[in-house]
């Protein structure tokens, strides 16, 4: 069949609305090449820093080789350009003494200085993903997505006289206003797959839990596979079919969370293990981004002062307290193995970007990864020289496959202001930036 289809189409049934990826379909047979897919961008936040021996190359230039923590990303090499040199100048005490954990998140994508205060009377700035989202965000469904592995809280004091709030959030859409990342995998999915009414009890009146979106979908379902041609029928099952295993997993998930112990109550449908929860917020996030319901998400692996253990790679201590690890080798071991899974899964993230077709190219080809922290070294609550990761080549804006060093104590948020030149959004000054960070690369 030769019938055009929208590229705002969805499968509509009961109270559901089913996003679609980019078919062939939605482009008329005799029209002009179409326009390249738009560009999306990702911050993924690690908490606590990183050990940075085990993270920077001995060389820069293109011809590196990648330290222990990287390791996982070679298959990737020619998608990431790592970046030494770059600080964040707010994330020192300036007269407010401790708290670098709570100045670490708030301060990674705004650039400014928060107020220290553990009142309601927070004061930071709009963070760079929020920009974006005000300028961008009225072209998708959804104007951006925050997500977080941890929950946190939004009242008390939770790093030495800063409000909980200031760890918890990179994302601000004031600076009275965090973005509350959502920790719970179900409620994505039903934000991007479930009823047009925001009302919850409405969609739970609509569909029971335990029953599938595409089981609702059906009727619309058939009657679309009718208008498509056989490569576009393979993509869109190949859609469906991810849509369907990430439902699966999330109620499996459900199901088990009753049988862990835990310090506290965990909400529904949360995987007891990161891994488990991780690999579902990417791949709610990677279908998020193919089916163009937003472009714009933050996600943090873990709240700034995460406690969390990682049983699952035999390091069964807190994460926080061994980071303070005073040069003892044992521990600063335990905390590269943490480093080493974050990479781990993020690595697997990027493959399955790599592997989902989107227009011209893979959904990674249109697509900017910004993998960082906050903090370099936790043991000293470095706040320069931070760790810091872009895959992809936004479009093809920026020159990739090498290590790039900057001067030392270039603000990160020169970088911000360059990503966000790239994916479009008019913008002259973040928070402490000084200009764009020209050694990016042209824009494509």
């Amino acid at each position: 069949m030769n019938k055009q289809l929208s590229r705002r189409k969805m499968l509509r049934g009961m109270g559901v609305s089913l996003a679609l990826p980019l078919l062939d379909a939605m482009t008329p047979a005799f029209a002009a090449p179409r326009a390249k897919p738009p560009c999306r961008m990702l911050v993924n936040y690690v908490p606590n820093g990183i050990v940075m021996q085990d993270w920077l190359p001995a060389s820069t230039g293109m011809d590196f080789a990648l330290p222990n923590i990287l390791q996982p990303m070679e298959p990737h090499r020619s998608r990431m350009l790592l970046i030494e040199g770059l600080a964040q100048h707010f994330g020192w005490p300036n007269g407010d003494g401790t708290g670098d954990h709570a100045r670490a998140a708030s301060t990674y994508l705004t650039g400014v200085h928060i107020r220290k205060t553990g009142g309601s009377d927070i004061a930071a700035g709009i963070s760079m993903d929020q920009i974006a989202a005000h300028q961008l965000g009225s072209r998708t469904r959804i104007p951006s997505l925050e997500l977080t592995c941890e929950d946190g809280r939004m009242v008390g004091v939770c790093d030495t006289g800063y409000s909980c709030v200031y760890s918890d959030n990179i994302s601000w859409r004031s600076a009275a206003t965090p973005g509350s990342p959502e920790v719970d995998p179900r409620a994505v999915f039903e934000t991007l797959f479930s009823s047009e009414d925001p009302d919850p009890a409405v969609r739970a009146a609509t569909r029971r839990r335990d029953s599938s979106i595409l089981d609702w979908v059906l009727g619309e379902t058939h009657s679309l596979e009718n208008q498509l041609g056989p490569a576009d029928r393979g993509k869109l099952d190949e859609y469906l079919t991810s849509v369907r295993e990430i439902e699966m997993r999330i109620q499996s998930a459900g199901q088990r969370n009753d049988a862990v112990r835990a310090p506290i109550e965990k909400p529904a449908a949360i995987p007891a293990q990161l891994s488990g929860h991780l690999r579902l917020m990417y791949d709610l996030l990677r279908v998020a981004f193919q089916t163009d319901a937003t472009r714009i998400a933050t996600l943090m692996v873990g709240r700034e002062g995460s406690l969390r253990s990682y049983d699952e790679i035999g390091v069964p201590e807190s994460h926080h307290p061994i980071t303070h690890h005073q040069g003892r080798a044992s521990l600063i071991e335990k905390v590269v193995r943490i480093n080493c899974h974050h990479m781990r899964l993020f690595s697997e993230f990027v493959a399955s970007l790599a592997r989902t077709e989107n227009g011209d190219g893979s959904l990674l080809d249109h697509t900017m990864i910004l993998y960082g922290a906050g903090l370099a070294d936790g043991n000293s609550h470095q706040h320069d020289h931070l760790p810091t990761m872009l895959v992809g080549s936004a479009c093809g804006g920026i020159r990739s496959g090498r290590f790039l060093q900057v001067p030392p104590q270039t603000p990160i948020t020169n970088l911000y202001v360059s990503m966000l030149t790239r994916m479009g959004v008019a913008i002259e000054k973040l928070g402490d930036s000084t200009g764009e960070l020209s050694e990016l690369g042209d824009l494509g």
